[in-house]
C-alpha cells in the first residue's frame, strides 16, 4: 500500500458531500440498485429536467449558501461515503450587521461571531457541519484556521454543535427523544429550548418528525419504510415508536401526544407555526 496522501484524502471526503454523489446513495438505497444503475438514472434526470430547470429558481436568497452536509443521526466512526447526507440552507450573512461588524472589527470576529449560528442552523435542518465544511464550503480559510476560532469560542464557554463535538458529548439521538419527551410532558417550545439550549426551528423540527412518524405509524407502515419516507435513520424511527408505545400506559403523555397530532401533517424542513403557537 502506498503512503495516504492527506490532500488526496481530503478532495475525496470533500467530493462524497456533492448534490450529485447524495442522489446516486439516495437512488441506490430506495431502489436497490448498484452504482452504475444510480449513475444512470443520474445522467438520465440531468439530461431530461436540467434544461428545463429555471436557474433563478436554483439560486439560494441574498446572503445564504446551500451546500450538503452529514446526517445529524449518522454516528461517530461511520465511513463517510456509507453516511447519509441532507441539504442545508444556511445564512452566511445577515445584511446590514454583518457589513459593520466587518468593517469595524475584521473578518476573525465575523467568522467567531457566526460560526455557531451556522452550525446550530445546519443542526435544525437535520444536518451537521464539519471543520472542512466551514473552512473549504463556507468561509474560504485554512482548516488550521477554523481550529483556532473554535478553540477560542470554546474558552467563552460556547457550545459549537459541529459533528465531532456532538458525537464527543453523545449521540444526537439522545438529544431528539429528549425533545420529544419534553413536549409530551407538556413543556413548551420556549421552554424546551431553554432547557436543551436549542433553537426554535430545531424543537419544531424535531417534533414536526415525531409527528410525521406517528401518522405513518398508525397507517401501519414498518420501521425501514418510514425511515425511507421521513430520510431518517431506522433507530430514531424506533426510538420514536417506543416512545409513542410509552404514550399508551401514560395519560399525561397521552393527552399531549393527541395535541401535538391536532397540528396536522407535519412537513420535513418546514417550521411547524402550530407548534410556535403553543407558547401564546
Amino acid at each position: 500500500m502506498g503512503v495516504p496522501n492527506p490532500k488526496v484524502e481530503l478532495a475525496n471526503r470533500l467530493r462524497l458531500k456533492s448534490l450529485d454523489n447524495q442522489f446516486r446513495a439516495e437512488v441506490s438505497q430506495g431502489l436497490n440498485c448498484s452504482p452504475f444503475e444510480a449513475e444512470c438514472v443520474l445522467e438520465v434526470v440531468k439530461e431530461v429536467f436540467f434544461p428545463f430547470l429555471d436557474e433563478a429558481a436554483a439560486k439560494a436568497p441574498p446572503g445564504k449558501i446551500t451546500l450538503v452536509a452529514l446526517a445529524a443521526d449518522e454516528p461517530a466512526g461511520k465511513p463517510l461515503a456509507e453516511c447519509r447526507k441532507v441539504t442545508v440552507c444556511l445564512t452566511v450573512h445577515r445584511g446590514e450587521a454583518d457589513d459593520r461588524l466587518l468593517i469595524r472589527q475584521g473578518a476573525t470576529t465575523f467568522r467567531r461571531a457566526r460560526i455557531a449560528d451556522l452550525c446550530d442552523e445546519a443542526l435544525s435542518q437535520d444536518g451537521l457541519l464539519t471543520r472542512e465544511d466551514l473552512a473549504y464550503r463556507i468561509f474560504f480559510v485554512s482548516p488550521r484556521t477554523i481550529s483556532r476560532d473554535l478553540n477560542w469560542l470554546r474558552a467563552q464557554g460556547k457550545t459549537v454543535a459541529l459533528r465531532s463535538t456532538r458525537h464527543d458529548i453523545g449521540p444526537v439521538l439522545t438529544h431528539r427523544t429528549q425533545i420529544v419527551r419534553l413536549a409530551l410532558a407538556g413543556k413548551t417550545t420556549s421552554e424546551i429550548c431553554n432547557i436543551l439550549r436549542h433553537s426554535p426551528e430545531a424543537v419544531a423540527n424535531y417534533l414536526a418528525t415525531f409527528v410525521r412518524c406517528a401518522q405513518l405509524h398508525e397507517q401501519k407502515l414498518e420501521v425501514g419504510q418510514i425511515a425511507f419516507l421521513l430520510r431518517r435513520g431506522p433507530t430514531l424511527v424506533r426510538q420514536y415508536l417506543e416512545l409513542l408505545e410509552e404514550c399508551r400506559h401514560d395519560k399525561n403523555q397521552a393527552y399531549h401526544l393527541e395535541k401535538l397530532l391536532s397540528l396536522g401533517p407535519a412537513r420535513r424542513g418546514k417550521k411547524s407555526a402550530a407548534v410556535g403557537r403553543r407558547d401564546g
